[in-house]
């Protein structure tokens, strides 16, 4: 029977426990003392900690050894053997043998029996050890391995080269969990003749290793292969993805990864397609105090099917200059994009910078500066237009440049007025287009803009009068309709009121604080005749909750519509009294018109609307519990009586791996040529063991256990058309250590042309995706996408603790 455990050496552990207990009762001593003695010292405290540092200190890993058996025998500082469920132990280290014997002069541990070691939380069991306790170097035979990152296997010696290094002979590793010792058989393992391992930098490198899954083979590499331990980062080259689609045939996409620096990356991917040749993309990342930014590249020479050659770039940059440098914050920004051809977006609809499928590139230099009030900005922006015959984009026009200001001063004292707030803007900007593309003449367009409002508010509501002057003037590059110049200043005034009411309910059980909040807001701006200027940046604004409360319908510059009108709205909203989370909202709002609005877009002579009632905007968005939400959204034509446009989603995600959301958006015909539209958008991700009552149990990171399989995707259905527009589906399978992928995505590009393209991924978990990855597009499309054995934080070292 074993003994009740016992310290049994060094002497300095039991000095250290009465050195401190006698420091405690004299400090005790001194709190009791009698009035009128010597003043006593600060006592002293324990203090707890909660916390187990993961990292020890160089003081720590010296500290006392303690060792526990049923028999401790030796001769003191020079040799201890422990017999019987023996046991030792130092800092992050502890031994478990049948006999563990310890050299006191040369640290050296030798052990009988079966061995168990746990350090930093990695735990080896084995025969056979000899190790040196005070540079944790020696050797293991026979050893099976449970590592801190949850990954297992097995060898047959082990050379222990400090705390942190280590190298395994003709080595198992594999991340599967392991089951029965007797007949554990992992679903994939790597093998190698040698394997070194590293755990301070994350990375362990394989001599001739293969790859094996289900007991075959999968890859082999006959030199050295690098693989990862952990999350960071390492160089070297990342698993090969393989694509097939309508566009390019089958590629080979082979990355290379370069960690430079803690704050710098790089990727080059070279891409081999069976149609067009080969494509060479590089991508290099950098982050520092003040500034950060990423480049990406692509060339192809020679394009099979393109008869050229094929390129592109993209660069994003931004940078803060500290104060003292520039007397005041100053920031400049670079966003820089460009192909060689129209039709790149079209042959290139997998290129990893998304910015460069579109068919609008621009290319935007900015730079900023503010102190105080002041706020000065410089900026450069030019567009490449990528035409297609079925659908021509009249191109944008470029600023070169655009140079604005703004000093503003909020909660000014003002004699009779109180606390108001104005601010003055200015925005000269150099607009250019080729003529043969664009339908009006280059001009320098000048706005200056001054506004002063008093914002009065009290618990209960608002009211802010708004007083605004807006000037343009137009000096044009040739002659616009007869003028070699042109202006223009209209005046706006408005006041903007609100009310808060709120009380204490009860709707199906549940306490809320409901509340009631109306608004009005009222804008007059007279009519100035704007049909003889060009228009280079107005659009107008969408119908929307925003939009309505605001003073101009129009966005930009060149267009500002005369007003006589006045907004009405009402919110209520239910929130719950101890989150302050919205379980309902409904809101209503609608322009009552007391004047036609006379100016247009495009400077034609009939009322843009006459109507005296606008649209009826009706919204309502309900989140009743976690799991359920529910939103609406329609415009309503109060003289036809129907809805011209209207959305309507909703999405149930009971528990993490589990959500569907759906969506239908209607939008009425507005011209004889125009069709309208109907959109049904569906998503999801779900567990079909569900079917056969398999639910599993969810646990961040591991999905919803193993040996289970998902179904995943999105659909968009044109009603108006009868077809599906853009589609993923796919499957996954959990295997606990591995997770099987196959996704099918079809995407439109243009008005007749798509492309399909399958994607498989086998994913052995914390080692490697080999295949195309989904995962990219399973994120950016199904929403509220879970990644299945997506590891959230590093195992602690007491994972294996005993």
């Amino acid at each position: 029977m074993r003994s009740a455990p016992r310290p049994r050496f060094l002497p300095l552990a039991g000095a250290s426990i009465f050195s401190g207990l006698a420091t405690l009762a004299i400090s005790l001593a001194h709190a009791q003392a009698p009035p009128g003695s010597e003043a006593a010292p600060p006592p002293v405290y324990l203090r707890p900690s909660p916390m187990l540092a993961e990292e020890l200190s160089p003081e720590s890993k010296k500290g006392p050894t303690f060792v526990f058996g049923d028999r401790v025998s030796g001769q003191p500082e020079v040799r201890t053997s422990v017999q019987g469920q023996a046991e030792l132990r130092r800092a992050a280290t502890a031994i478990r043998a049948d006999r563990i014997d310890l050299e006191e002069s040369t640290q050296l541990v030798t052990t009988q029996g079966p061995v168990r070691i746990q350090t930093m939380g990695n735990l080896f069991l084995g025969t056979e050890l000899q190790l040196r306790l005070d540079t944790f170097e020696g050797f293991f035979s026979q050893v099976d391995f449970r590592l801190r990152s949850g990954a297992n296997g097995r060898a047959e010696r082990i050379d222990f080269l400090g705390e942190q290094r280590m190298i395994a002979h003709r080595a198992v590793y594999t991340t599967c969990e392991r089951d029965n010792e007797a007949s554990w058989n992992p679903s994939w393992d790597f093998r190698a003749q040698r394997m070194y391992f590293d755990f301070d930098a994350g990375v362990g490198e394989a001599y001739r290793p293969v790859l094996r899954f289900k007991g075959v083979p999968f890859l082999a590499w006959g030199g050295s292969v690098s693989f990862p331990l952990s999350e960071q980062r390492k160089s070297g080259f990342l698993p090969p993805s393989y694509v097939l689609d309508t566009t390019s045939g089958f590629s080979l996409v082979t990355p290379y990864y370069l960690d430079i620096a803690p704050n710098r990356d790089a990727t080059i991917t070279p891409t081999l397609m069976s149609k067009r040749g080969l494509d060479v993309g590089a991508e290099f990342r950098y982050l520092e105090r003040e500034y950060r930014g990423v480049l990406r590249t692509n060339f192809m020479p020679g394009d099979s099917l393109a008869g050229q050659d094929r390129w592109a770039y993209s660069l994003q940059h931004n940078s803060l200059l500290p104060a003292s440098v520039a007397g005041g914050g100053l920031s400049y920004a670079l966003n820089l994009n460009r192909v060689s051809d129209d039709n790149y977006w079209r042959d290139f609809p997998r290129q990893q910078n998304k910015a460069l499928v579109q068919r609008l590139l621009p290319s935007d230099v900015s730079l900023n500066w503010g102190r105080g009030p002041w706020t000065v900005g410089l900026r450069s922006l030019t567009w490449q237009t990528l035409q297609s015959p079925d659908s021509i984009i009249v191109p944008p026009y470029d600023r070169l440049p655009q140079l604005t200001t703004r000093y503003a001063m909020l909660d000014v004292p003002l004699a009779g007025l109180g606390g108001v707030d104005w601010s003055v803007d200015t925005d000269f900007t150099r607009f250019q287009a080729q003529r043969i593309a664009a339908s009006q003449i280059n001009a320098d367009r000048f706005v200056g803009r001054a506004q002063i409002s008093r914002p009065m508010v009290w618990a209960a509501g608002y009211i802010t009068p708004k007083v605004q002057l807006h000037a343009t003037q137009y000096n044009f590059a040739q002659e616009w309709n007869g003028l070699n110049t042109a202006a223009r200043t209209v005046p706006t005034f408005s006041l903007d009121g609100g009310l808060q009411f709120e009380r204490e309910a009860r709707f199906f059980g549940r306490d809320f604080l409901q509340t009631l909040e109306p608004r009005a807001f009222y804008v007059y701006t007279p009519y100035r005749n704007q049909s003889a200027l060009p228009n280079y940046d107005s659009a107008e604004n969408s119908f929307n909750f925003a939009s309505l409360f605001l003073e101009n319908s129009y966005i930009g510059n060149d267009r500002i519509a005369d007003a006589n009108l006045v907004t009405l709205g009402v919110t209520s909203r239910l929130l719950v009294p101890s989150t302050g989370a919205e379980a309902l909202r409904l809101g209503v709002a609608q322009r009552i018109r007391f004047a036609d609005q006379r100016v247009t877009l495009d400077g034609s002579v009939p009322p843009v609307n006459s109507d005296r009632l606008s649209d009826l905007l009706v919204g309502a968005s309900v989140n009743w519990t976690p799991q359920w939400s529910m939103s609406l959204t329609t415009q309503i034509n109060p003289q036809q009586g129907d809805s011209k446009r209207s959305a309507i989603g909703a999405r149930y995600n009971p528990t993490p791996y589990r959500v569907v959301t759906a969506s239908y958006k209607r939008q009425q015909a507005i011209t004889s040529t125009d069709n309208g539209s109907q959109q049904i958008d569906v998503g999801w991700q779900w567990p079909i063991n569900d079917l056969w009552g398999d639910r599993g149990q969810a646990r961040a990171g591991e999905g919803l256990g193993g040996r289970r399989w998902y179904s995943v995707g999105r659909l968009n259905y044109s009603a108006i058309d009868g077809k599906l527009v853009d589609s993923v589906v796919g499957l996954e399978y959990d295997g606990c250590c591995w997770i099987a992928r196959a996704v099918l995505q079809r995407s439109t590009r243009g008005l007749t042309t798509t492309n399909t393209q399958i994607m498989f991924q086998l994913e052995f978990v914390g080692f490697s995706r080999i295949g195309n990855n989904p995962l990219s597009t399973l994120r950016s499309n199904v929403p509220r996408y879970q990644v299945l054995r997506d590891q959230v934080s590093m195992p602690s070292r007491f994972t294996n603790y005993e």
